[in-house]
């Protein structure tokens, strides 16, 4: 009996004091795989991309164009007409166009108003808007809107990030609270096992009756049930977190057998995830999705004040300085084409609607700004709640496992010395599972708890 007593209190005492030769994969070199492979990482990246061939694309509104119009008749060896026009745009940014042309027209049935001297005419000339299209026009626009839109497209990858950061967080919290869970399991079947073998031992001697067999083989079975249980979820969520793991050129790397979770990652997830600093230093106004509804409020702005042009007439004053080309260098003022465009609708019903679209847009967006700054601050008020309200938890319940395994290990001695039952050294083993159950379980949501506020101030770096 003594032996038995002594083999009991030994495993009582070193639940989890095995080493385990095993590699340990931390939290921050998981972090680190997926900032630099994973493949929504680079997909969020190709959105800055895309908005800056956006940019280029509106620029080129503002590109030099050469025109040339060629148009010739002949019938029955007689040319009607032979008419070239060509010119030379070059379009600035307050929509003042500056042009040059050169015309060579000929025929015997030629309109008049193309005849044009026998070397040709050129022309030198300028366009200018006054009123719609002069401060601001659909080509100024759009380029305005496409700068306004990289800094859109950095802040949602910059959430995309965030998320994808989030999700494998939550697959390395759930792997290391299985692993835990399976290790403890292990460690109590290995109790339950060798208490087996003594019980057994004990009755062939006569010191114990027949049924403490029943009651330990029930207890055996149970730790197995639980164990199996635990290592199935286990291997679920190695897969789980192997869709994280990622190498160059897109190839999947799943998760080694020998690798286990960070042991202590209660007091290291903080500095990985640096949600101390960041709460020392909380400023909302350069949160992603504050400049991201701050740049759809800019671009909407953008569109308003485009929309409010609109109101203005239409304007277009041209003037075009007209010679020879052997008589290029000598001016002659008196010879110019002039030419002004006017028009400007009545009632102007569809351009003041348009501006009243434009400005409901902008209230909106200023509407879910506002909401936006109050909910990210409410948020990370009550995340911090929840992690100090955890880490309290943790204390307490840390206190309670070592009063469950006082219990226990009590219970074992008086069993030792004839005073106590398998039953209750049973039901003093399940509080204490029950109680290092919670312990992970607690410490997985003050993990999860971390990764909220991590995704809610949305700072991966």
């Amino acid at each position: 009996m003594r032996l038995i007593f002594s083999i009991l209190f030994f495993i009582g005492l070193n639940v989890f004091g095995q080493e385990n030769p095993s590699k340990e994969f931390t939290y921050n070199e998981f972090l680190g795989y997926v900032k630099k492979y994973h493949p929504l990482v680079k997909i969020a990246n190709l959105n800055i991309s895309e908005a800056q061939a956006n940019l280029m694309m509106s620029r080129g509104g503002f590109d030099p164009k050469i025109e040339v119009d060629f148009d010739q008749k002949k019938f029955k060896d007689s040319e009607y007409y032979s008419i070239l026009n060509s010119s030379f745009k070059i379009p600035t940014w307050y929509g003042i166009e500056l042009k040059a042309g050169f015309d060579n027209n000929e025929g015997i049935y030629l309109n008049p108003e193309n005849t044009v001297p026998n070397q040709g005419l050129t022309s030198i000339g300028v366009s200018i808007p006054v009123g719609q299209g002069l401060f601001i026009n659909q080509r100024m626009a759009d380029v305005r809107k496409a700068k306004i839109q990289i800094k859109l497209s950095q802040a949602e990858q910059q959430l995309e990030a965030i998320n994808v950061l989030y999700e494998a967080s939550i697959a390395y919290f759930n792997w290391k609270r299985n692993y835990n869970e399976v290790k403890l399991y292990e460690n109590y079947l290995t109790n339950a096992k060798v208490r087996f073998k003594g019980i057994k031992i004990s009755i062939e001697q006569g010191d114990k009756p027949a049924i403490d067999s029943v009651e330990a083989g029930i207890i055996l079975r149970n730790r197995e049930l639980s164990l199996e249980d635990s290592n199935l979820k286990l291997a679920k969520s190695k897969l789980e977190l192997s869709n994280f793991l990622w190498l160059e050129n897109n190839i999947p790397l799943e998760l080694q057998d020998d690798l286990i979770p960070e042991d202590k990652l209660e007091f290291t997830i903080t500095e990985t995830l640096r949600t101390n600093d960041l709460l020392q230093n909380v400023s909302i106004e350069n949160h992603p999705k504050i400049n991201a509804w701050q740049a759809k409020i800019d671009m909407l702005n953008i569109e308003r004040k485009l929309k409010a042009n609109m109101l203005l007439p239409k304007l277009d004053l041209g003037y075009s300085y007209l010679s020879e080309p052997s008589y290029i260098d000598n001016y002659r003022f008196e010879d110019y084409k002039i030419g002004v465009n006017f028009s400007f609708p009545l009632f102007l019903r569809k351009e003041r609607g348009s501006l009243k679209l434009a400005k409901y847009k902008i209230q909106d967006a200023e509407y879910n700004l506002s909401l936006e700054r109050l909910q990210l601050t409410n948020k990370i008020n009550a995340q911090q709640t929840e992690i100090n309200s955890l880490n309290r938890q943790i204390d307490i319940i840390e206190k309670l496992v070592v009063d469950y395994q006082t219990m226990l290990s009590s219970e074992e001695r008086l069993f030792s010395f004839g005073e106590s039952s398998i039953f209750l050294i049973n039901s003093r083993e399940n509080n204490l599972v029950s109680s290092q159950l919670s312990k992970i379980n607690i410490e997985n949501r003050f993990f999860v708890s971390n990764a909220e506020l991590f995704k809610i101030m949305a700072n991966p770096n």
